[in-house]
């Protein structure tokens, strides 16, 4: 799994790997299978929506004190095209 960022702490857990910064666009890939990511998961796992249990990225990246590239300024803009 990947997640594209803005900012992120200097020390991440061992589950997540910068892949590249380029431009201000870091990158980062999470090891899924790893068991202590698995634990964060499970902390954080509520229902999204009637009868589907699942993680909110803004939720994890929180945690991770990521901030996540918010594309929904561009994706308002398109829709007001």
């Amino acid at each position: 799994m990947k997640l594209y960022a803005t900012s992120i702490p200097q020390a991440l857990p061992t589950w997540a790997t910068v892949i590249s910064n380029n431009a201000g666009l870091i990158e980062v890939e999470i090891n899924d299978k790893d068991p202590d990511f698995h634990s964060i998961i499970e902390e954080l796992s509520t229902e999204i929506e009637p009868g589907v249990i699942g993680v909110k990225a803004s939720d994890l990246c929180l945690v991770l004190s990521i901030e996540m590239v918010d594309n929904s300024e561009e994706n308002h803009l398109e829709n007001e095209i």
